[in-house]
């Protein structure tokens, strides 16, 4: 088995870039030292490579060309494309893996098609997870964006389709590889009700990964995750593909919606590998 580890977790800006302003600093404490669990627990699985799928912010993509899935496959990456001062993460190089990167987009476009790019240029959605998973940027980065953007949004049982086809692709290739899943979960960022969490709807859906129900987790309209978990909300397509990469139920290591300043139901979590 290739796939070493597959998990989840949030990724909104104010995780890093608002860290000074939190009154419940020990509830942000316990969140952070799950973060870091989260990097020891992919570090001792001894993977060689880490894939992030996220939700991509049109920081390279737009609705002039929003492709469903995209792969990157670049030498390198540079990010945060925000200011560095607002998010609170320096400048950096990130290290990609390009060879791998092909080998495993030549098998998952064996059945689902997906874009891919040689440039990349990392925004908020990546670069928080990496600030905590690999803080040195000493492990190559797979990005994959999924579109959660754009309407028309990727509709969920392809997310799940395209996770499944990266356990297939991470199974063919002899690296280790670790995968996560990263965005809300409800969350309505840049709206005047910015800062609102629907926890019962957060904690609803990390009771369906953790049941592994995959007919539950595909039922929601994005009429109804709009309505209940904002905009924000669509990006459970990347916590979706990571549970079917995975192909077992959701451990939840930890979910806090006492955090409200960092605008999104804060969660870390790992998969079972089945």
């Amino acid at each position: 088995m290739s796939l070493v580890y597959a998990g989840v977790l949030s990724h909104a800006p104010g995780i890093t870039g608002r860290a000074d302003l939190v009154k419940n600093t020990e509830k942000r404490d316990e969140f952070y030292a799950m973060l870091t669990q989260q990097r020891k627990e992919i570090e001792a699985s001894g993977a060689e490579a880490l894939l992030v799928m996220a939700a991509e912010h049109f920081a390279n993509f737009f609705m002039n060309n929003m492709p469903a899935f995209c792969v990157g496959i670049g030498d390198q990456y540079t990010g945060p494309i925000e200011d560095p001062k607002w998010l609170k993460i320096p400048k950096a190089t990130v290290p990609g893996a390009p060879d791998l990167g092909r080998r495993l987009t030549e098998e998952i476009m064996q059945t689902v098609d997906t874009a891919y790019a040689e440039e990349w240029r990392f925004d908020h959605g990546i670069m928080v997870p990496l600030h905590f998973l690999t803080p040195d940027y000493d492990l190559p980065i797979i990005p994959v964006n999924i579109n959660c953007q754009g309407p028309p949004l990727t509709p969920l049982h392809r997310a799940w389709a395209f996770g499944e086809a990266v356990r297939r692709a991470a199974d063919s290739v002899p690296e280790k590889i670790a995968v996560v899943g990263t965005g809300g979960i409800s969350h309505w960022p840049a709206t005047p009700d910015s800062g609102k969490i629907n926890e019962a709807w957060d904690r609803e859906f990390l009771d369906r990964l953790a049941r592994f129900d995959k007919d539950t987790l595909l039922s929601y309209t994005d009429e109804e995750t709009y309505r209940d978990a904002g905009q924000g909300g669509f990006e459970i397509r990347t916590y979706l593909a990571a549970a079917a990469a995975a192909g077992g139920p959701l451990k939840l290591q930890f979910y806090t919606a006492e955090l409200p300043i960092f605008a999104v139901g804060c969660t870390v979590g790992r998969f079972e590998l089945r």
